[in-house]
């Protein structure tokens, strides 16, 4: 009774006719947004509602900004109402658009040519896993109730908005961005989407370096000293190269590390289309399934570290050069190729392209293996489980990628700094593998893991709230 009388006094309210389902479910929905019950839902109610929907606050903001009509910073039911009806209209033109047989149903097919007509290609698995994002019951179509409700609060207002959604959130979201780029169409490389991506993203992976610099620097001082580094922990570590250098020498090697991030992301993005191209060959459009796509991603990154290794090898000297020992990178770069000749500035690159594909392969199997189980079990009526979740997967992930690459890791790291080590011989790879374990051990191979592991959290963090800041700055949200 007290539901019913609650209904009707917001239709009153309105001012307007509804037809009885219409009043009922928006009278419903009303109440559970309005958590105080005061007839008014402001933007931390709403937040809350729609993150228990999976979404995010980005929608809050785009559905307050669109239906507050009196600026007032709160939705009353009238406005509320008024919103969700304009919206359903257009909802409802997106749907007829999408039913080409007019038989009151969206199935895969329908999706798949919608896609292709708006220059997104995708093939029928990618359009299957679409649908089911939206079949609560299970028929593999969407009837436009089921359409209706899964885009209600989504303030889309076309199809190509929809498209670019669906692209962005349930396709291609598959963790390590530079392992495996994400796919553009035609019309987002000539809008230059793409390029605003990568400055977002170097930008993201700059601030995120150097938040985590000294933790980087202590690894790297950790895997090149071996057994002389034992007894030391993460704050002696520290404390002693802030007592040999002062506070500005733990972000030693920083410079060239952020340097590095543009044309690295530049020519793997360059590198993955052109290897894309050669593996799709002559098959007419049509996105690379993920296994391609991760061939190609490592291919491509493979590229990228043949052409910027060098710099790698700078970041790893400038990373332990002691005070005084070099004026800049020009200075380190100058001493190298005169003390070791060319050949120095490609130490390491066997290990460390050998590493490349373990760390892909475990850290792609692994996020997709996490979001996938997370989506059957928590996430039943949607493909995106949430920001937080696809972090979480991504962290994990990545962790794994990097305990089965890490012995790679050190051998290469050490054979870039075997100059330092003047008392220790040069040595190949095999040579560095067998010292280690008859010097060190098996866990002489790990050595440094630990600060490796504890700036990831605040790598991933940071690099997030940096990308997502950037996205709003150069206008590439989805």
């Amino acid at each position: 009774l007290w539901k019913r009388g609650r209904t009707s006094l917001y239709s009153t309210r309105l001012g307007t006719s509804l037809d009885p389902d219409q009043e009922r479910r928006y009278a419903e929905l009303f109440q559970q947004l309005d958590l105080n019950k005061d007839g008014r839902v402001d933007i931390s109610e709403l937040r809350t509602g729609l993150a228990a929907c999976g979404l995010h606050r980005r929608e809050a903001e785009e559905i307050v900004l669109e239906s507050d009509i009196n600026h007032d910073g709160l939705l009353d039911f009238d406005e509320f109402s008024q919103y969700l009806r304009a919206h359903e209209k257009r909802l409802r033109i997106m749907f007829h658009s999408l039913d080409h047989n007019n038989d009151g149903q969206i199935d895969v097919g329908e999706i798949q040519h919608s896609l292709h007509k708006l220059g997104v290609e995708v093939t029928m698995e990618q359009a299957s896993r679409i649908l089911q994002s939206m079949d609560r019951d299970g028929t593999m179509t969407i009837d436009w109730n089921e359409w209706r409700d899964h885009f209600l609060f989504n303030p889309f207002h076309n199809m190509q908005e929809i498209a670019h959604y669906w692209k962005h959130s349930h396709m291609f979201d598959i963790g390590e961005q530079l392992t495996v780029p994400d796919e553009f169409s035609e019309q987002e490389r000539k809008s230059g989407l793409v390029w605003r991506q990568l400055v977002a993203g170097a930008m993201a992976g700059a601030v995120s370096r150097t938040g985590t610099a000294p933790l980087d620097r202590l690894k790297v001082f950790l895997q090149v000293h071996g057994a002389t580094s034992r007894g030391i922990n993460l704050w002696t570590g520290l404390r002693g190269m802030v007592h040999e250098g002062g506070v500005f020498s733990l972000w030693r090697g920083n410079g060239i590390n952020v340097l590095k991030i543009a044309p690295e992301s530049a020519i793997k993005f360059m590198a993955y289309e052109q290897i894309k191209w050669l593996i799709r060959g002559s098959k007419e459009g049509g996105n690379l399934r993920v296994q391609e796509r991760f061939i190609a991603g490592s291919l491509a990154g493979a590229t990228a570290q043949t052409i910027i290794y060098p710099m790698e090898v700078l970041k790893t000297r400038l990373t332990l050069r002691k005070t005084g020992q070099y004026s800049g990178m020009a200075d380190c770069a100058r001493q190298i190729l005169k003390t070791e000749g060319v050949k120095a500035f490609y130490r390491g690159y066997l290990p460390n392209t050998m590493g490349i594909i373990p760390y892909a392969g475990i850290d792609l199997a692994v996020y997709e293996t996490l979001k996938n189980a997370w989506l059957q079990r928590y996430c039943v009526e949607s493909a995106d489980p949430g920001v937080l979740v696809l972090l979480g997967c991504g962290t994990i992930s990545s962790t794994c990628g990097q305990l089965a690459s890490y012995p790679l890791a050190l051998i290469r790291t050490r054979m870039q700094a075997q100059a330092i080590s003047e008392d220790k011989p040069k040595l190949t790879m095999v040579g560095q593998f067998k010292y280690i374990i008859s010097h060190e051990g098996v866990l002489g191979l790990y050595r440094g893991i630990t600060p490796n592991f504890l700036k990831v959290i605040p790598a991933v963090s940071i690099s997030y709230v940096v990308y997502e800041h950037m996205k709003k700055v150069l206008g590439v949200g989805y």
